[in-house]
């Protein structure tokens, strides 16, 4: 994806000038025109007719079926079911975790059944052994939120009724997982408010998995004053768009500082999730607010691991899928989901594509991928994984690791609560 925004305020192709610039995403025009800019998003077929509940592998080994969720707002979802290991049927059959996943795409663009977002949850639930609801949610302008947030409650209380066929065969209702990226995450961590709230209708939540969240602020942390002013390498997102990203998708009804989109410490650190998986990258400048967050979820009591990857930028998991970091970031999440799973696939793992992060030994500088954790971090307390020659995931776990300064100074490693910036 381009680093840099062409014509920012100015002209473009006689459509005026720009009133909106939420590059790289979409701009909007004084006349009024909207541009969505991401490309790629043809849809893509799902396996089974919406009607089919009988079913059969499809030949990447998940089976998908397009279901709708509320017939008056239009949302809807895509479930995908990994096959293989008696899951299709037979009476050994083991039930499989329940994940709620929201794509990405700044609460503006984006959809379950194109293939960016189709290509994720299918290699989410294939490697994890999960049976994933993907969710077609309302995007801004022409739904402001909370439309989304809506959707996002709407879709956790639909899968969680059990009334699909689908999910009432094959999902444990004791294993339900919320999780997304980007705006995605912020969406998941949203209706997780919703359900430790007064109307939460008691639903379970056993874990979360936030990779990259969209979180923002009326007040810039030092580390996006110096993202503002960078010109070698501007992050994929500018702050100065972020500033006006939250007031343009809630139609001007909000602003930085809405607490769903800058949530408040006691907020996070009550919601109603037992464990939590937060994933930042270096070059990302969001990853401070993630850090923030993952302290904050700590500071409840509950188990939380922070995923850092050095070297990366916001979303790179889905643009390079085949990028050892990507793959040593899904295996994180599989870990986190069904720890069984990622055992099974050994120590070479395979993506959903195909794409091994081969243990290999080489002189070339290496990035490093670091997991911060609570102390029963499936007992492994250190582990190190390794990927092409031009990336090292290192993973340290357990209270022993050494030289973390970030986690550190967002209140991990047994050091308290989170360092709050001002």
């Amino acid at each position: 994806m381009a680093r840099s925004s062409p014509a920012i305020g100015g002209a473009s192709a006689g459509r005026g000038r720009v009133a909106v610039d939420l590059y790289p995403f979409l701009r909007v025009y004084e006349g009024g025109h909207i541009e969505r800019l991401v490309r790629s998003t043809a849809a893509v077929a799902a396996s089974h007719d919406g009607t089919m509940t009988a079913v059969r592998p499809a030949r990447d080994g998940v089976a998908t079926r397009d279901v709708v969720i509320d017939e008056a707002t239009g949302a809807s979802a895509r479930l995908f079911l990994p096959g293989g290991d008696g899951r299709f049927g037979g009476g050994g059959r083991r039930r499989l975790p329940l994940v709620l996943y929201f794509h990405g795409g700044a609460f503006v663009t984006g959809s379950a059944f194109g293939r960016l977002f189709h290509r994720y949850a299918a290699s989410l639930a294939a490697r994890a052994g999960a049976l994933v609801v993907s969710v077609e949610y309302r995007l801004a302008p022409e739904h402001p939120l909370p439309a989304a947030f809506v959707d996002g409650w709407a879709a956790l209380r639909w899968a969680t009724s059990l009334a699909d066929p689908w999910v009432a065969r094959y999902a444990d209702p004791m294993r339900v997982f919320l999780t997304g990226e980007s705006a995605g995450a912020t969406i998941a961590h949203n209706v997780a408010v919703r359900a430790a709230g007064p109307n939460g209708d008691d639903i379970d939540i056993e874990g979360m998995a936030l990779l990259q969240p969209c979180f923002w602020g009326a007040r810039w942390l030092p580390s996006e004053v110096e993202a503002a002013i960078r010109r070698d390498e501007p992050p994929m997102f500018a702050p100065g768009r972020l500033d006006a990203l939250w007031p343009y998708v809630t139609g001007g009804a909000a602003g930085n500082d809405d607490p769903r989109i800058d949530p408040p410490a006691e907020d996070v650190s009550s919601l109603p999730c037992r464990r939590a998986l937060v994933a930042v990258a270096e070059k990302d400048v969001l990853s401070d607010r993630g850090r923030r967050y993952a302290a904050q979820l700590r500071g409840g009591g509950r188990e939380v691991t922070l995923v850092e990857s050095e070297g990366e930028d916001h979303c790179f998991h889905l643009y390079r899928p085949a990028r050892a970091s990507a793959v040593e970031l899904m295996d994180r999440v599989v870990e986190f989901i069904s720890p069984e799973e990622l055992h099974l696939h050994g120590r070479r793992r395979t993506s959903h594509h195909g794409n091994a992060a081969a243990a290999t030994s080489s002189g070339a500088p290496r990035r490093q991928l670091v997991v911060s954790g609570g102390p029963t971090e499936l007992g492994r307390p250190k582990t190190k994984v390794f990927g092409e020659p031009t990336c090292k995931a290192q993973t340290a776990m357990g209270m022993g690791l050494r030289g973390m300064g970030k986690a550190q100074r967002y209140g991990f490693m047994g050091m308290g609560g989170p360092m709050v910036l001002k």
